[in-house]
């Protein structure tokens, strides 16, 4: 009987291990709650009408279709059943399994305040950027609609909470949206007196980035026409807008790009967690105490990085699961030594708009135009498929050249702006 290798989560990391064990005498069980996956770091331009769903996500099944190693469930995870190996779904079925992967990802994380969550929603799964394209275009519309000033003054306001890549990424963005893109469609608003605020708790935006390059960001975000509000935390969010430090704002538009939790993996298998809900792993990956089960990216910590914790990206959990493929490899040949992980740092890259990035990758800074040309290569190089990182190459040629953002859809809930009270 083959060995049985059952992976939750098909994510970079999840994937990046399907891909390892391609040839190897497993039979591999690879479930996840969702039938797509997603290329996350893109998730922010279906977010504000820069790029179709279709054009960041594929269908689990058809990217393993000619592996007739590989089983697919759509299905949810409710426990672990370590003592008898066995993944527990929703619909009270089990999946048995020698080896066990969890690969689960993470969700946003409001530090203490979930009940914020309706008001600021954050970016992780292609139902939140569908939602917050909804809000953003539907806030327009309903300005467009608004006859008392200080109303309309909320409905074009957003706010973004949260400095780091996706926080810069989405307020660059929603900028370029409103003062470049949006201006010719509306009569009785002008979209370019919209506000786009980012507020970050910290000293400065960016912070894993150097501080050049974090002030580069800074100064280009502010051409777009972006206020950044440094070192207050956010205090309050409501229906009405935010409170941060003791200043409130008013604001219909919301977004949470602060702080993520991991899923909860450590609590189905019942192993030791840090306070963002990460498994703490052995330095193999292997969860403490079970040998048998690896848990990687967004759903582990480890220090693993120089000594400090593995940064929660896409590189990082693809290494992990080619990491935990050749470890699972080895031990079916027989070789059962520890084999440590290390994590290579492949750099850091943030975009600021549709005219500039920054990129960090230790050898070598960018900045600029040229970085942003570097931003894209990389990130379609990246994508699965000559169709989709041709899609996407024309999708950006196209705003680039003409400023129209085709996929400016509201869809899902309702559509129609509220009738002004």
């Amino acid at each position: 009987m083959a060995h049985r290798v059952v992976i939750v989560g098909a994510g970079f990391g999840g994937l990046a291990a399907v891909q390892g064990l391609a040839g190897t005498d497993v039979t591999i069980t690879l479930i996840d709650q969702r039938n797509h996956h997603l290329f996350q770091p893109l998730l922010y331009q279906v977010g504000t009408a820069a790029l179709a769903t279709s054009e960041i996500a594929w269908p689990v099944r058809h990217l393993v279709r000619k592996r007739k190693d590989v089983t697919t469930l759509l299905g949810v995870v409710t426990g672990i059943d370590t003592q008898n190996r066995a993944v527990l779904l929703d619909d009270g079925g089990t999946s048995a399994y020698d080896t066990l992967v969890l690969a689960t990802g993470a969700r946003h994380a409001y530090f203490g305040h979930d009940e914020w969550e309706p008001y600021a929603p954050g970016l992780k799964t292609l139902e939140d950027a569908t939602s917050i394209r909804r809000r953003i275009l539907l806030s327009f519309e309903r300005a467009e609609r608004e006859t008392d000033p200080a109303r309309r003054a909320a409905l074009l306001t957003f706010v973004i909470v949260g400095g780091g890549p996706t926080g810069v990424e989405l307020a660059g963005a929603i900028a370029e949206l409103a003062h470049q893109n949006l201006p010719q469609e509306y009569r009785r608003i002008d979209t370019r007196m919209a506000r786009i605020v980012l507020i970050e708790a910290g000293p400065r935006i960016l912070p894993s980035f150097t501080e050049d390059l974090s002030a580069y960001a800074h100064t280009a975000l502010e051409r777009l026409g972006v206020e950044i509000q440094l070192g207050q935390a956010v205090r309050e969010c409501n229906d009405q807008g935010v409170v941060y430090g003791d200043r409130p704002l008013a604001a219909k538009v919301i977004l949470w790009a602060a702080g993520v939790r991991a899923s909860d993996a450590a609590v189905w298998a019942g192993l030791p967690a840090d306070g963002a809900g990460r498994t703490r792993v052995a330095p193999d990956l292997t969860a403490p105490g079970h040998p048998e089960i690896f848990v990687i990216g967004d759903t582990a910590t480890i220090n693993a990085w120089r000594g400090k914790p593995v940064p929660g990206i896409a590189p990082a959990a693809k290494q992990q699961g080619m990491h935990v493929a050749r470890t699972i490899k080895m031990r079916l040949r027989g070789n059962a030594a520890q084999r440590i992980f290390r994590y290579r740092h492949s750099g850091n890259l943030a975009t600021i708009g549709g005219r500039a990035a920054v990129i960090d990758f230790g050898w070598i800074k960018m900045r600029g135009w040229l970085a942003w040309w570097a931003w894209g290569l990389v990130h379609i190089y990246f994508l699965i498929g000559v169709r989709n990182r041709l899609a996407v190459a024309l999708s950006w040629l196209w705003i680039y050249s003409t400023g129209s953002r085709n996929a400016c859809l509201i869809t899902q809930g309702e559509q129609r702006p509220t009738p002004p009270q």
